[in-house]
């Protein structure tokens, strides 16, 4: 018996020849071969880098994609004699659930994949052979969704780094080649891209709060309450009819009683603290002007802002660390975490709107006992030097003493023999360094990560500013309200450092370091918007104008099919 080897060229010859006469109509070479030459030879004629499209969609895994398949010999991996696999139904359905996620199912090509998919099911209800060319297109467009979808679960939709040059957060990665590998062997589609999830706490409970807003939304939301005098307890109004239907909606409000709708009762005013609570307000029970504002948000508007915080959970690693500090800083705050539970809370000071604070992760690796505070260049030159010129004995007033030079070669200058008038910006060639104190702008103690930012963690002697409800007034690194516990906590592993020894140690008014033992991560965040433990969402405002920024880039269309100088589809 003779055994006949068509090459891939002859192959594709005769399926043209036989597809001339009837499109529909092919050799009797198997659906899984044809599909499997057709592939392999769209995927090598697509150049380098490949430009690979379905209809307008173009396809975006350039670099995986082509790997995926050349490790598996380009043999299909949603399609069989029958057309596509169960898999591939597996994984359309789970892309329509991306919205859960807060991404948007229309970015990994659904609307072009549901429409093949309907022309596949016509073609083989009417017993007509399947064209090996549409099913590629299936399964080029599903691989890539899996792919694009499976990385934006690993590390968001968004370079951090592409939409604010202050957002260096680590991302988490994963090899996807490897991923859609396992899954398919496996036929886990749903669950191995379930498994890129991120799996904090904080993640699953904003996912369950965005199902409960976006639920409200469907319902109508929550409408608004008509501007006018502020409203308090014992007012009767309309308005506070909307007030208590409001709160009902967004569950601040347990019932919504019909005796005295109109009367503003205790049971109004607990409700009333409750949503200012979680709002970042000063929970007074009073709808004034900054609660009115806060209650008339639209839901749509809340959704967006817990889409948005779902993103920078993917942002990210998988391991924040066992004993980790996360600063969220739209919430001016400090949480130590031990296990997964809250150890240790206090207020924070973060920078100012035009100072702000990044947003990074690095390790504490030390701390430093009545710190010399070294001012910054830009400081010295920006805030100092015009007070500087104004009294020359700000300088002697504040402790705080002038140098020149470095290392061997420094040495203190007399303030009083500088014309500080003739000092520029250009020309200021000094080194500005404040003595411990009860004047120092670091207070008692600082707390050291190594970043590229120069960004602390420090006591303060302005501890009237932790009474503010807005903490922004630092010029990028954070105050803390609680440094001494800070430091017994993180060196309460040392028996050479009780609170006592770590009191002493201030006393005496020099500088000291300490290296910590064990060096704990710090997360500097961006949160305005997270759920606690009992599911309660809390919101704060956007201080630095970043959720705009990230809605902005959320939101993009993926890019359009690649063409070429004619404008035809490649």
């Amino acid at each position: 018996m003779r055994r006949y080897v068509l090459s891939s060229g002859i192959l594709l010859m005769l399926l043209s020849v036989s597809s001339a006469k009837n499109p529909l109509c092919y050799s009797e070479v198997s659906l899984s071969k044809q599909v499997h030459e057709f592939l392999r030879n769209r995927i090598e004629a697509a150049g380098i880098p490949p430009k690979l499209s379905v209809g307008e969609d173009s396809i975006r895994a350039s670099v995986m994609l082509p790997r995926f398949y050349e490790r598996r010999s380009y043999r299909s991996a949603w399609i069989n004699e029958n057309g596509p696999t169960f898999q591939a139904k597996s994984l359309i359905n789970k892309i329509k659930e991306a919205e859960h996620e807060g991404l948007r199912p229309e970015d990994y090509h659904l609307v072009k994949i549901e429409s093949i998919m309907i022309e596949i099911g016509r073609i083989q209800k009417s017993k007509t052979p399947l064209n090996p060319r549409i099913l590629v297109d299936i399964e080029l467009l599903l691989t890539d969704s899996f792919l694009i979808y499976g990385s934006h679960l690993v590390s968001g939709k968004v370079n951090p780094e592409s939409i604010d040059a202050e957002w260096f957060a680590n991302r988490r990665e994963a090899d996807m080649v490897q991923v859609i590998e396992a899954a398919l062997d496996s036929n886990q589609i749903s669950e191995s891209l379930k498994n890129l999830l991120p799996t904090h706490t904080v993640y699953k409970r904003l996912k369950s709060a965005l199902a409960q807003y976006l639920e409200t939304l469907t319902e109508g939301g929550w409408g608004t309450i008509p501007d006018g005098q502020k409203i308090q307890k014992g007012d009767r109004d309309n308005r506070v009819i909307a007030l208590r239907h409001r709160l009902v909606v967004s569950k601040d409000l347990p019932i919504l009683e019909k005796n005295d709708e109109d009367l503003f009762d205790v049971g109004l005013e607990e409700a009333v603290r409750r949503f200012q609570w979680r709002h970042g307000l000063d929970a007074d029970g009073v709808v004034g002007n900054m609660t009115l504002a806060a209650l008339n948000v639209p839901v749509e508007e809340r959704v967006r802002q817990i889409e948005l915080n779902m993103e920078r959970w993917r942002w990210l690693p998988q391991d924040l660390g066992s004993k980790h500090i996360i600063v969220n800083i739209a919430n001016f705050e400090l949480d130590v975490k031990e296990n997964q539970e809250q150890v240790m809370t206090m207020r924070v000071v973060v920078g100012k709107q035009y100072r702000t604070t990044p947003v990074f992760s690095a390790a504490m690796t030390y701390l430093v006992l009545s710190p010399y505070w070294h001012i910054p260049p830009t400081l010295a030159v920006q805030d100092k030097l015009p007070l500087i010129r104004k009294d020359v004995s700000y300088l002697e007033k504040q402790k705080i003493r002038v140098f020149q030079g470095w290392g061997a070669e420094t040495k203190e200058v007399d303030p009083a023999v500088v014309d500080w008038s003739r000092i520029t910006a250009k020309n200021f060639g000094f080194r500005l360094r404040q003595d411990p104190g009860p004047l120092n702008a670091l207070g008692q103690v600082k707390f050291m990560f190594p970043n590229g930012f120069n960004v602390y963690l420090h006591d303060t002697p302005s501890k009237e500013l932790f009474e503010k409800s807005i903490r922004a007034f630092s010029s990028g690194c954070i105050r803390i309200e609680k440094p001494i516990e800070l430091a017994e906590y993180l060196l309460m592993g040392d028996p050479r450092w009780t609170k006592e020894r770590i009191l002493a140690a201030i006393a005496k008014g020099s500088e000291e370091t300490i290296i910590l033992r064990d060096p704990i991560p710090v997360h500097l965040l961006y949160w305005t918007a997270w759920a606690d433990e009992d599911g309660l969402v809390h919101f704060r405002d956007d201080i630095y104008r970043r959720d705009k920024r990230l809605y902005e880039a959320l939101k993009e269309r993926p890019p359009a099919a690649f063409q070429d100088e004619q404008g035809k589809l490649l």
